[in-house]
């Protein structure tokens, strides 16, 4: 059987998530990413490929990415690896939350899932690389970037989030956490060539863009 990751993406809820469903071809291991807005939708899709759900993995803790989660997690019994920069109690609390941090790793059928820690949208966001697949929350989207006014968010660490990104290998796959732009994935070489904030010459000049500053 080949030894490969489907990434299966799916739109969902009225602010245009994207959930995703990792599945390793060769153990029938799924992983939910940002599980939210439609649960159904997740066990019919777990059941139409025949896997096993194996772990949950957030981007970070938005409420329109997680409120999928305490149904996941009253019908499986599975860990939740959620950012160790993490400041929802109720999260944190929760027996099944595994906290991961930068360089941590994590066993999924016969691959391994690195961490990137991402902070700047949220202080606990992270994204999740795993072979050539880098799913990337509310951090990084196709020719955009996640909000910095937020009560946990910074500017300055959402560049520096981004420059990680842009280290990746230029045929780096990208699956952003809402669905808006013309198209759903993009390599990360295309993105260095039109995402208006990966062409950012300097930290400055990212934070007057993202924020809006006009000097």
């Amino acid at each position: 059987m080949t030894n490969q990751i489907n990434i299966h993406q799916y739109p969902v809820g009225p602010m245009d998530n994207f959930i995703y469903l990792m599945e390793c071809a060769h153990t029938k291991q799924i992983a939910v990413v940002d599980p939210a807005w439609d649960f159904p939708l997740i066990q019919s899709e777990i059941n139409r490929l025949n896997g096993q759900l194996s772990m949950v993995l957030l981007t970070h803790c938005h409420f329109d990415h997680l409120n999928a989660l305490e149904d996941v997690l009253n019908h499986y019994d599975i860990p939740v690896y959620v950012s160790n920069q993490s400041q929802t109690e109720l999260i944190n609390d929760l027996p099944q939350t595994q906290l991961v941090g930068e360089f941590d790793t994590i066993s999924f059928g016969a691959h391994t899932i690195n961490i990137l820690t991402t902070p700047g949208h949220s202080i606990c966001g992270q994204c999740f690389f795993v072979d050539d697949h880098l799913i990337t929350g509310d951090t990084m989207f196709i020719n955009g970037c996640g909000r910095a006014d937020l009560g946990d968010s910074s500017p300055q660490a959402l560049y520096q989030s981004l420059e990680k990104i842009k280290a990746l290998p230029d045929d780096t796959v990208i699956y952003c956490g809402h669905n808006y732009a013309d198209q759903s994935t993009d390599t990360l070489g295309n993105q260095k060539k039109t995402n208006p904030y990966l062409l950012c010459k300097d930290e400055a000049t990212f934070v007057r863009k993202r924020m809006g500053f006009k000097s």
